[in-house]
């Protein structure tokens, strides 16, 4: 995509040396305009609180469903050796797909919504240490929601 050419062009356009140059300054000079302590913090943060929460917790998310799974497919085979496949326990299996019926319906509104949030985070001009994005998120999240409990409220009447 990047012929010789097309290089050849931007750099005439934009002078890549002067701009190199004016980056490193302001990487390195301590005027308010460089953010790097903040970032900084907030990185050293990142890294060794909220990444080892989000690792345990994603695979002890994946250890449970895939436990549960298991386990069902194991009662199950042994309910049906054992000659257990009368209405009253095939009905326990099925209470729990009957009660998801609006299951998809939920996490696409709640992926919509926060989608919208990261959306308009993206165009918003706000310090790395505010706390608005995170408000923001919070807010788009819980209308998503609220825009399900309705939509499934007015379904079920």
């Amino acid at each position: 995509m990047w012929g010789g050419k097309m290089l050849q062009k931007v750099t005439k356009m934009f002078p890549i040396k002067i701009f190199l140059k004016k980056i490193k300054t302001l990487q390195h000079s301590q005027v308010a305009v460089c953010h790097t302590l903040q970032t900084k913090t907030n990185s050293n943060f990142m890294e060794h609180v909220l990444m080892p929460i989000a690792i345990i917790g994603s695979f002890g998310t994946s250890v449970y469903f895939f436990t549960k799974v298991i386990t069902d497919y194991i009662l199950k085979k042994k309910m049906i050796d054992k000659g257990f496949v009368n209405e009253e326990s095939q009905s326990i299996f099925r209470a729990h797909t009957a009660e998801n019926k609006f299951s998809s319906l939920k996490w696409g509104l709640i992926a919509f919504f926060g989608g919208i949030s990261l959306i308009a985070m993206d165009y918003l001009d706000v310090r790395p240490d505010s706390t608005l994005p995170y408000g923001l998120f919070a807010v788009s999240l819980s209308l998503g929601f609220l825009i399900y409990y309705f939509l499934v409220k007015r379904d079920i009447k």
